[in-house]
């Protein structure tokens, strides 16, 4: 599955810092507002220790990783939702995304020019979030004009999304994002009609000073009230780390005092973010691959993952846990241990599980 992320925040908040720490792609990063113009685009690998335990374990040839997307959007300023600084037009992007990054600075580094004047975490946040709130709340007004009409018709689903946008344009008014106006069940597909800012869920990264993990008090307590997720990163050290080699990398860390990369916290949070758990396929002599699922589905759903014609022709699946596979030393001691289950279409897929699907062409 594709997993897009896009990357947002102040000008200079360490957007681009953070995304070639992320990416190593070298996107341009400038002491100056709206170096990025077009959104930088990566596709970056999501590595994963359990697959590479797996892999050893089976003798997989080896290892196709899943992807994540990371688009690194320009920054926004105060008044983007009436374009400021070409702000109808990062907005655009946002849109596009599944999550969002939002990059806060957290440091103190006087060498780097705040567009405001000054450091301010909490100040930076509210100024984003009203701006998607401001261009939510027009975008809501237009789709309510004409779901509104649609609704005469006495179509039940119709009317239900109008009271439902109407209940968002109030929350938006009051400065509360569209995810906090749940769904109605008679318009499921209302929120994706939408295709709200203020309803795709948000990751804080907190941009600290070098050589600290320390997450803010005051961006940890104001991610909890918005139901949102939030870590801390030195993009500049990332960035830095990001061009080094693997060894030399992990040296830097720890006399840092950094438990692990950025892009490992990132991406961790990121998924847990969107609900995502891995799983994998491996077979000896064969390419392995891990995939993301949304928590709760099924073997069936992770059929689909790997191929339409195979989740068609499902019959069952083999299935067994990472760690449980590792520890039989492959399919024939799990099989000995009786690990290797034998699953229907139903079972609920778990983080970590290795599955072969048994189908018909």
């Amino acid at each position: 599955m594709s997993t897009r992320i896009g990357i947002v925040g102040m000008p200079n908040a360490g957007k681009s810092s953070l995304f070639n720490a992320l990416t190593k792609a070298g996107a341009e990063a400038a002491n100056y507002p709206f170096t990025t113009i077009e959104p930088n685009v990566a596709v970056v690998p999501v590595h994963d220790e359990r697959m590479e335990q797996v892999v050893a374990t089976v003798g997989a040839s080896s290892i196709v990783w899943d992807t994540i997307d990371f688009h690194d959007i320009a920054g926004l300023v105060a008044g983007a939702s009436k374009g400021e600084g070409l702000g109808n037009r990062f907005l655009a992007n946002i849109r596009e995304t599944d999550a969002i990054v939002h990059v806060v600075r957290a440091h103190g580094d006087e060498n780097v020019i705040h567009p405001e004047g000054r450091v301010d975490p909490l100040a930076d946040i509210e100024t984003i979030e009203t701006e998607l709130v401001l261009s939510d709340l027009e975008q809501a007004e237009r789709r309510l004009e004409r779901v509104a009409r649609q609704a005469r018709s006495l179509d039940r689903a119709l009317i239900a999304e109008e009271a439902w946008l109407r209940a968002v344009v109030d929350a938006l008014q009051s400065g509360r994002p569209a995810r906090s106006v749940p769904v109605p069940e008679e318009a499921p597909n209302a929120a994706r009609d939408l295709g709200s800012l203020t309803s795709k869920p948000v990751l804080f990264v907190a941009n600290v000073d070098e050589g600290s993990e320390v997450l803010p008090a005051v961006i940890a307590e104001h991610a909890a009230s918005q139901g949102a997720r939030a870590v801390a990163v030195s993009s500049r050290i990332e960035a830095e780390l990001s061009e080094l080699e693997e060894e030399d990398a992990v040296a830097m860390r720890a006399e840092l005092g950094v438990s692990e990369s950025g892009l490992t916290r990132v991406v961790r949070e990121a998924f847990a973010l969107l609900e995502l758990i891995a799983f994998f396929t491996a077979g000896e002599g064969k390419p392995a691959q891990s995939w993301h699922l949304h928590r709760g589905l099924t073997a069936w759903h992770a059929a689909g993952q790997i191929h339409t014609d195979i989740q068609k022709g499902f019959v069952r699946a083999e299935v067994i846990g990472w760690r449980e596979l590792v520890d039989a030393g492959g399919y024939a001691g799990a099989r000995d241990h009786g690990t290797l289950r034998l699953e229907g279409r139903d079972y609920a897929m778990c983080d970590g599980d290795v599955i072969t699907v048994k189908f018909t062409p």
